[in-house]
């Protein structure tokens, strides 16, 4: 079974991440707020997430309890290793100009990917 999370999976995680652990009907609000995406729909989605081992389930109380079960650093690298294989042949340099090519990125992001540089440089 493929444990990469899907685009829906990722937005459940975003709320788990944000809220902590949550029943379903919390997390149903949440994306009700953004989308129309039913309650059952959520459900389901979060019972195969918690098959791919994305979220763990609490089963003690009667509205069981998902929490994300892997962090958002993790998910993201995940997702970016998939991307750079199979858009940019391996290139992590072309996944970088493309992203920096794509989107105006603030001077604070800058100043970070700068620093970023700066420290990879120095561990030659």
């Amino acid at each position: 079974m493929d444990t990469r999370p899907t685009n829906k999976e990722m937005e459940i995680l975003r709320v788990l991440w944000q809220r902590g652990p949550s029943s379903v009907r919390d997390v149903h609000a949440e994306l009700a707020e953004r989308n129309d995406t039913g309650y059952t729909t959520v459900l389901k989605l979060m019972q195969i997430m918690a098959e791919k081992g994305l979220v763990a389930r609490d089963e003690e109380n009667r509205a069981h309890i998902y929490s994300a079960s892997v962090t958002e650093a993790d998910a993201q690298s995940t997702l970016v290793d998939d991307l750079v294989a199979k858009a940019f042949g391996g290139s992590a340099h072309k996944l970088a100009l493309h992203a920096l090519g794509s989107k105006q990125a603030t001077q604070e992001e800058l100043d970070e990917i700068r620093a970023l540089l700066d420290q990879m440089g120095g561990k030659k």
